[in-house]
């Protein structure tokens, strides 16, 4: 699926599907952009390649941006709150085709928010300083995946292609990405870490300004 919406228990299904079950209310939709992404967490479905490849998520080609503009055209926009690009893989690794669609979206509907959520490592794959590209109020929302808190057990989790310099650089790109984009949020995944990682984390954010978010995990 490349536009879809989550149910109960992170079922993910189309958004005709969700209207289907929910017909009164509004809801987030999801952009699917890649299956690529720098890092290979130890918890991420997508590390496991058969598992990957039957996921209603997994996209056997990437998406243009007409197609998604085509896919987003279709959808019934007095039922949406936010589109948050998250997929099987990180959107940023197609950054000029979502600030086009940030931008689409914007433009033809304003009051509808914007998330993306990353790993905050963009800066490292592109070699340069990623933060401004979302300013200008194409986003409302960046979500980072904060996963731990030090480097050693981030590389750990993470296995960040960029080895032990990704910690520092996600943080050093979530503080920078305040300057463009009203909210930034970093988040841990719930029965990945314990309470007391948990805390460090928190304090980790408490200290730069950042708000945690204790996100549940997804095993199916």
């Amino acid at each position: 699926m490349i536009v879809y919406a989550v149910d109960k228990g992170g079922e993910y299904i189309t958004v005709e599907e969700s209207l289907r079950r929910h017909p009164e209310g509004k809801r987030s939709i999801y952009v699917n952009l890649t299956n690529r992404c720098t890092c290979a967490c130890t918890f991420c479905l997508r590390t496991m390649k058969k598992m990957a490849e039957e996921h209603s998520l997994w996209l056997k080609e990437e998406p243009s941006a007409e197609i998604v503009k085509s896919e987003l055209g279709r959808v019934p926009w007095e039922y949406v709150e936010e589109v948050v690009f998250c997929g099987f893989g990180e959107p940023t690794m197609r950054l000029e085709v979502l600030k086009e669609l940030l931008r689409y979206i914007k433009s033809v509907q304003p009051q509808v928010k914007t998330r993306v959520n990353t790993n905050g490592l963009s800066d490292l794959y592109f070699k340069r300083d990623t933060a401004p590209d979302f300013g200008g109020g194409i986003l409302d929302t960046v979500s980072i995946s904060l996963n731990a808190s030090n480097a050693e057990r981030y590389l750990e989790l993470t296995r960040s292609e960029f080895g032990i310099d990704s910690f520092e650089a996600m943080l050093s790109y979530a503080q920078h990405v305040k300057k463009y984009v009203p909210e930034v949020v970093l988040t841990v995944v719930d029965h990945v870490e314990d309470d007391g990682e948990i805390a460090l984390c928190k304090k980790i954010c408490d200290e730069r300004g950042l708000r945690l978010r204790v996100r549940p995990y997804e095993d199916s």
